[in-house]
């Protein structure tokens, strides 16, 4: 039941601006910069609301992701880390 309602959600389209793409990150972090700068032309060009995490505010994420940071989150999955690729993150965000 749970793989055909995990296959149920991939199937089901949503709307871009019904989507969420959240970016952890962490200070002073050059991937960061080049992740969130991908992430603001995606996000800008399809109407999706993102935000960002920091990992040293938040005990939780730093001890689940900072070894992969930056990773990016799409409606609260790993879609990626480290580099982001516009045309994937565009793909995830529209199919």
């Amino acid at each position: 039941m749970a793989r055909m309602s995990a296959l149920f959600r991939r199937t089901a389209a949503r709307p871009p601006q019904d989507r969420l793409v959240t970016l952890i990150r962490k200070p002073g972090c050059h991937l960061c910069d080049d992740a969130q700068t991908v992430i603001e032309k995606v996000c800008a060009d399809l109407g999706v609301p993102w935000e960002q995490k920091d990992i040293s505010q938040d005990r939780e994420l730093h001890d689940k992701y900072w070894e992969q940071i930056p990773v990016v989150l799409v409606d609260g999955e790993q879609h990626t880390f480290w580099r982001v690729n516009e045309q994937r993150l565009r793909r995830a965000l529209t199919e």
